[in-house]
């Protein structure tokens, strides 16, 4: 490390000599005050609520740090230093940004971030009860209202597409709200652009068949064409065929996950609690909110609810947020 000392040209040539006799080099006081001076604001942008993200939105490109030139007499941040300032100017401005998307869409709280991607998924295995026969043997899709985790995440997914409101995509993207949709074919071909628009925002697209039709009253013939059917639209619409799908109703029998495992999907996710514009229901008998969660809600306005999906999801994202849970990406743990 180099010996820092002040810019006065009357020094140079003692400074050449000092700098040949020093054979002990020692860090620079200014220069880790200045370390250490950003760490800690780093942390104090993280103690009162800073947003980290791991990337930018998409089509947006990242944000930067302002270029703060030193003060006479004081050096330049460089290396890890800089790279430390930037980092602490883009999560101050992160969470100013989300701050404000809050307030405009009239939340409570500004949404908590979720953690990052677990490094090794967890496996996903069907919910005691809900398996079929030959579940294992026959490595069926598990059904699951759950995603085994310790962590304060609920996964969002939104069934359908019968209501295409344009505010719901902006809200969610200001607010950088992961979500899956879950499409049937025959409330989405008025306008696979809206669900396009969506899945330009990093939104996954899953089958939810081609009709919605109660399953276990169709041969296996006639559910593998509703499944596999919605597989080549999703195709065809949006350039590939999920692996996740969801049984209209969260009803299925064997001939349901044997026809979708024949389709090509893996997973069978159903929910744990329900969201709608003016309450929500519960699958367990403690009536609460558990650590992997999935909530359903649904495409639905004002024609079939009392309020938009704008409503929805604040009624969601006030929950969520007030009880601690930040809501998380479901693909990130498949």
């Amino acid at each position: 490390m180099r010996l820092v000392v002040q810019n006065d040209k009357n020094g140079a040539h003692w400074r050449r000599k000092a700098a040949r006799r020093l054979t002990v080099n020692r860090p620079a006081p200014r220069r880790l005050a200045a370390r250490s001076g950003l760490a800690a604001l780093v942390v104090a942008a993280v103690v009162s609520g800073g947003a980290v993200t791991g990337c930018s939105a998409p089509g947006t490109a990242p944000h930067s740090a302002p270029d703060v030139r030193p003060a006479p007499g004081q050096q330049r941040l460089q290396g890890p230093a800089e790279a430390l300032d930037s980092y602490a100017s883009r999560l101050r401005t992160s969470h100013a940004a989300l701050v404000a998307a809050a307030r405009r869409w009239g939340l409570e709280a500004a949404p908590l971030t979720p953690p990052a991607p677990p490094a090794h998924k967890p496996r996903i295995t069907a919910r005691d009860g809900f398996e079929v026969d030959g579940q294992e043997e026959l490595d069926l899709p598990p059904v699951f209202t759950t995603i085994p985790t310790k962590q304060k995440v609920v996964f969002l997914t939104i069934d359908d597409g019968a209501e295409k409101d344009p505010a719901f995509l902006r809200m969610m993207s200001d607010l950088k709200i992961p979500y899956t949709a879950f499409l049937s074919n025959y409330l989405v071909k008025d306008d696979y652009g809206y669900f396009r628009k969506m899945q330009a925002n990093g939104i996954t697209l899953n089958n939810h068949t081609l009709t919605h039709p109660y399953l276990p009253g169709l041969s296996y013939d006639e559910q593998r064409d509703e499944i596999c059917g919605m597989q080549r639209i999703m195709r065809e619409q949006f350039g590939r065929s999920p692996t996740v799908f969801r049984p209209p109703y969260g009803n299925y029998n064997r001939d349901t996950l044997l026809a979708a495992k024949s389709c090509g999907i893996k997973y069978a996710p159903i929910w744990d609690e329900e969201v709608y514009v003016d309450h929500w229901e519960y699958r367990e008998d403690d009536q609460s909110l558990h650590p992997g969660d999935i909530v359903l809600t649904h495409f639905r306005g004002r024609d079939d609810w009392n309020g938009t999906m704008v409503d929805d999801m604040r009624r969601f994202l006030n929950k969520v947020t007030a009880e601690g849970y930040a809501v998380a990406r479901l693909e990130d743990y498949l």
